[in-house]
């Protein structure tokens, strides 16, 4: 994530010209990175679960979440006021989490749940969707202009399917057909600040590229 933002950065200060809009390279890494997103924010739904948290520090972690997605949209606006993103990959993870909690203890259902997203999302469009009362569901019929675009059918499904994957990865080391391997420090610190990490590092690397660029 942070090297396809820096990428995208270099392209911002006209130090180089990809082509993310159209790329396959580009577009392959950017589908990969945000389905790892998703993914992991289903999963991580099944571990917190093993802590049975109140329903109040679940609304907490949303209302957080949402936060991050409004100051998002704040300074893509500030940056960008014509394709500013508003509805992106933070957007969409607070609303999957919603509609998938109830699932979290369902894995197979969760999975069906999840195909079913993505299909939908994947083959239906109309154009009562193409505007931002209704896009965000998904279903447009052609992809907006703006930064970021993440919309909840097809990315959605992805959520679920982390929700399965986690299952089926807890039972598979209970069996203890895999050792358990301990990630290394620094790897398990980002992960329980990645949040963090994500609203932080592009306005570090713009303020860096600045700061470099006009000199």
């Amino acid at each position: 994530m942070i090297a396809y933002h820096f990428a995208f950065d270099l392209r911002y200060f006209r130090v180089t010209r990809s082509d993310f809009e159209h790329d396959p390279f580009w577009l392959a890494a950017r589908a990969a990175i945000l389905s790892s997103f998703l993914l992991l924010a289903g999963a991580s739904l099944v571990l917190a679960q093993r802590n049975r948290p109140s329903l109040a520090h679940f609304w907490r972690h949303i209302a957080i979440i949402a936060g991050c997605a409004l100051l998002v949209s704040a300074g893509s606006y500030a940056m960008f006021p014509q394709t500013f993103i508003w509805f992106g990959v933070l957007h969409v993870i607070a609303a999957s989490l919603i509609v998938a909690q109830p699932l979290v203890d369902a894995p197979r259902t969760a999975l069906g749940v999840g195909v079913a997203i993505v299909v939908a999302g994947a083959t239906i469009s109309h154009p009562a969707f193409d505007n931002r009362t209704w896009g965000w569901l998904g279903f447009m019929t052609a992809k907006p202009s703006t930064e970021d675009y993440v919309p909840l059918f097809p990315w959605a499904g992805l959520v679920f399917f982390g929700i399965a994957v986690a299952h089926a990865a807890s039972r598979i080391r209970a069996s203890g057909r895999r050792p358990r391997v301990e990630p290394p420090r620094w790897l398990a610190w980002a992960g329980r600040h990645s949040l963090a990490i994500y609203m932080v590092h592009q306005p570090l690397l713009i303020g860096t590229l600045w700061l470099v660029l006009r000199r």
